[in-house]
């Protein structure tokens, strides 16, 4: 019950690494909003959550949707503690040159304008609470880039940043912000991330890369989430925790 009483919200949570994050705060005993454009996956993981947990549908790119997801979280609960910003989306793992504009866009306005659009919405009612918990989701393609992926790269290497940035500013405000930094992971964008069909021969190509010989699982990112959004680490904030295997070694 390491979350016991605290009132999280994550995005991305109807799949991979958001459901198994959801899935481990309710297990240690917070209340848990389900955020996810895919709403009727969004319900179907709070239905097996339990009483402790409701299903908010939201695209996290618009700034509007971002703000009544939250306004929903304290209508209900009176406060919000921790949130989790899992969302993600990636380019096809192709030469740079055949990402289109609106492929590039879709990336950023995923992975990096809804942490914008959550700050806004979520440090007012931590100022006036007190203080709160902001995790990122990026990834070691921020650290060390994975050729085919020049514009996911970019995008979760501003995620790293920018968290490193909000925990100095926001610091103050009692307000902590960590990152975590994944390795490719069994998750439903492995083969975007591969730009190959998903074969046993595929990810050995892949999973040589990793020093620990495996892909990364939602338990892992998991398991990291939750340690960084309790008490124990109420003196830590601006780390961007790598889950990777020693990938970025």
């Amino acid at each position: 019950m390491r979350l016991k009483d605290k009132i999280t919200l994550v995005t991305g949570a109807a799949s991979g690494f958001g459901r198994g994050i959801a899935e481990t705060f309710r297990r240690e005993g917070a209340q848990v909003a389900v955020v996810d454009l895919n709403g009727e996956g969004a319900a179907a993981v709070a239905a097996d959550l339990g009483e402790g947990a409701i299903a908010i549908p939201c695209d996290v790119a618009q700034g509007d949707q971002v703000q009544a997801a939250v306004r929903q979280v304290m209508d209900r609960y009176g406060r919000l503690d921790v949130v989790v910003n899992n969302a993600g989306w990636t380019n096809p793992n192709q030469p740079l040159m055949e990402t289109d504009e609106a492929t590039f866009r879709k990336i950023y306005d995923i992975n990096v304008l809804s942490i914008f659009h959550m700050t806004k919405a979520c440090v007012p009612v931590w100022r006036q609470q007190g203080g709160g918990v902001m995790l990122n989701v990026g990834s070691t393609a921020g650290i060390r880039p994975r050729p085919g992926l020049t514009w996911y790269n970019s995008s979760k290497g501003a995620v790293n940043l920018m968290t490193r940035s909000l925990a100095v500013e926001l610091a103050l405000d009692r307000i902590r912000v960590c990152g975590i930094a994944p390795v490719m992971g069994v998750t439903g964008l492995l083969e975007q991330f591969m730009g190959v069909p998903d074969t046993p021969e595929n990810r050995e190509r892949f999973i040589a890369t990793i020093p620990l010989g495996r892909l990364s699982e939602p338990r892992d990112i998991a398991n990291a989430a939750l340690y960084l959004a309790s008490d124990e680490a109420d003196f830590i904030t601006g780390v961007i925790l790598e889950v990777d295997g020693g990938r970025t070694i």
